[in-house]
């Protein structure tokens, strides 16, 4: 290769290094491209959930943000354009589901029962732990709503005296860990039904789980949204109420 040849085109990259850097572009420019990279790493294991995309996007982000000084506020005047774009993809989960609503008439009322369950049982087991474990009261309130989307889970953390950003982590971490586990989890209990699956995984890990039910399936994929949706409406009213008992009994 000519070494002239070379030189514009260094050029021409540390320019527009320089000008993403000055700009919000960065933010978006880093997330996008790392997590292409990071599905393309999915696609490579073949859609393993050991090599969630989501946590290996994550992952890498922060080693960047780290190793480069970056501000997380810096980053975020540019990442937020893909948090923007949640809502309107949440509201797309409308059309699969649609597709389902025989089935969803079917089904309501153990649905319906899960849903309170499963609500139910991921504050009490969050909050109880934390407890255990020696947690403060701020802690044990960003702990609540760890099962529940991220927008809906740090109103309710600020709501109750929690840190919303602390939310935000455990949200994402909670998605993942489903996303991971829950093939693993299912297959132990013998649990076959997509619906099933579907909308525990929802119910217990949020957008991150939904993006892995969908997937597997668009039945699955369907009542994983569904139950993520539903999980949100009933945090938003019964959570507070639900988590200020607990947290004047411990």
């Amino acid at each position: 290769m000519n070494p002239g040849a070379t030189a514009p085109l260094a050029g021409s990259l540390a320019d527009i290094w320089v000008y993403l850097s000055a700009t919000p572009l960065l933010g978006l420019t880093l997330t996008l491209l790392v997590y292409h990279g990071a599905f393309l790493f999915y696609q490579r294991c073949g859609f393993n959930p050991l090599a969630n995309p989501v946590a290996v996007a994550v992952a890498v982000l922060a080693a960047l943000l780290w190793a480069t000084g970056t501000p997380y506020a810096t980053y975020f005047e540019g990442a937020q354009f893909v948090h923007f774009l949640l809502g309107p993809a949440t509201v797309a989960l409308s059309v699969p589901l649609f597709e389902q609503l025989a089935r969803l008439r079917q089904l309501w009322l153990p649905m319906l029962g899960a849903l309170v369950v499963g609500t139910l049982a991921a504050t009490v087991t969050a909050v109880g732990v934390g407890w255990a474990l020696g947690a403060s009261r701020a802690t044990l309130a960003s702990l609540a709503p760890k099962s529940v989307t991220s927008p809906v889970a740090m109103g309710i953390s600020e709501k109750i005296g929690g840190l919303p950003s602390l939310t935000a982590v455990l949200v994402v971490g909670t998605g993942v860990t489903g996303a991971v586990c829950a093939r693993f989890l299912f297959d132990a209990l013998r649990i076959r039904d997509p619906i099933v699956r579907g909308f525990a995984l929802g119910n217990a890990a949020h957008g991150i789980g939904t993006a892995r039910a969908f997937q597997v399936s668009e039945e699955m994929g369907a009542f994983a949204g569904l139950a993520m949706g539903l999980t949100a409406l009933f945090s938003a009213v019964v959570l507070p109420l639900l988590a200020g008992l607990l947290l004047r009994w411990v």
